[in-house]
């Protein structure tokens, strides 16, 4: 019984630690999708930028996931507006994406 206990309290400190920034999250997998922010612009966006940051375990991560990197990475120069995409894999693999809109 104490083993079952432990491999539970295991999974659902993983889970966390390694879940990055989502409003809902899974146990065993989550993908989600989400706005982060808006401008006044009114000119419709004809370009998009990405940028990501990943993590394994929640003990390594790296990446660069700011606004800043991801409109470069779109060449945008006038943001219009961001969402953010967030990914968790059993609590191991964990990726959180920024997405720029803008011209």
């Amino acid at each position: 019984m104490k083993k079952w206990i432990l491999l539970l309290v295991s999974m659902v400190a993983l889970s966390g630690c390694a879940s990055s920034m989502m409003p809902v999250t899974g146990f065993l997998y989550g993908n989600v999708k989400a706005p982060m922010g808006a401008t006044a612009s009114q000119d419709k966006p004809t370009r998009v930028g990405r940028a990501s940051a990943r993590s394994i375990l929640g003990i390594i991560a790296s990446g660069d996931a700011s606004i800043q990197t991801a409109a470069r990475n779109g060449g945008i120069t006038e943001i219009h507006h961001v969402d953010y995409e967030s990914q968790n894999f059993f609590g191991v693999l964990s990726e959180f994406t920024v997405v720029v809109y803008g011209n």
